[in-house]
């Protein structure tokens, strides 16, 4: 009987051999230095936000970034900082293994750039404000009037409707809110104004407008008319 089974010694050696490569330069590579950081940007929004502005936020939370060894990044405080800024909805920050420090970032999205007493902002997909950016200018619904706690809601919601609809995004580039909460919208081609009335039943209002629009669109009759009236939605006056 064989006390010994070479071939199970050489299995187990062998795997023992890989155990100890793999925990040498496990270790070799945390002990690396990061080489550089490399800023990405995902989606289709233009660049509110640079990547030099990105690698600030890094230096600032990370002085010696360029030398610390990769064992000692805190990844996920650096993740935390990236999060809370303003212009961004998310980050992800890893290591490859070459000592690259990669950052992906995902921009939050405008929807709407409100105009108060305050100054001016975006409203986001999120619902939440966002700053203006020196680098680039949203192509969104203009809309001035008081927001407030009471509208708030159904004027994001209203503002969500138009930036998801193609027609509606291309079409509606001013919104005003009038004291009784009533709202008067501009649209991109023609001179008339929409009178949509209060923020109830806009998905059927909308409906009708688009309906409008698209009937009359067809004999080239769009600039004769003053006012579309959106306020009784079971029809759709208009004023010449």
């Amino acid at each position: 009987m064989k006390i010994f089974n070479w071939n199970n010694v050489r299995l187990v050696l062998m795997f023992g051999l890989v155990i100890f490569l793999f925990s040498f330069t496990s270790k070799r590579n945390s002990k690396r230095k990061l080489t550089k950081t490399e800023v990405v940007f995902v989606g289709d929004n233009s660049l509110f936000l640079k990547s030099e502005a990105v690698n600030k936020l890094l230096i600032e939370n990370n002085q010696n970034s360029s030398t610390i060894r990769k064992d000692r990044l805190d990844l996920n405080k650096l993740e935390r900082v990236l999060n809370t800024h303003e212009m961004i909805e998310k980050a992800d920050v890893f290591v490859s293994i070459d000592g690259v420090l990669k950052v992906v970032v995902e921009q939050k999205t405008p929807i709407a750039r409100v105009f108060d007493g305050e100054g001016s902002f975006y409203i986001d997909s999120e619902g939440n404000t966002m700053p203006l950016s020196a680098n680039f200018t949203a192509r969104v619904p203009l809309v001035s009037g008081e927001i407030n706690k009471k509208n708030k809601q159904d004027l994001f919601k209203l503002f969500k409707i138009i930036y998801d609809d193609a027609f509606l995004k291309k079409n509606i580039i001013g919104i005003q809110i009038a004291p009784n909460g009533s709202l008067l919208m501009q649209n991109r081609n023609y001179n008339y104004q929409i009178d949509f009335g209060g923020l109830i039943n806009m998905k059927r209002k909308f409906q009708n407008y688009k309906a409008f629009f698209q009937k009359v669109s067809l004999d080239g009759s769009l600039d004769k008319y003053k006012k579309i009236d959106l306020r009784f939605t079971e029809q759709v006056v208009c004023t010449k």
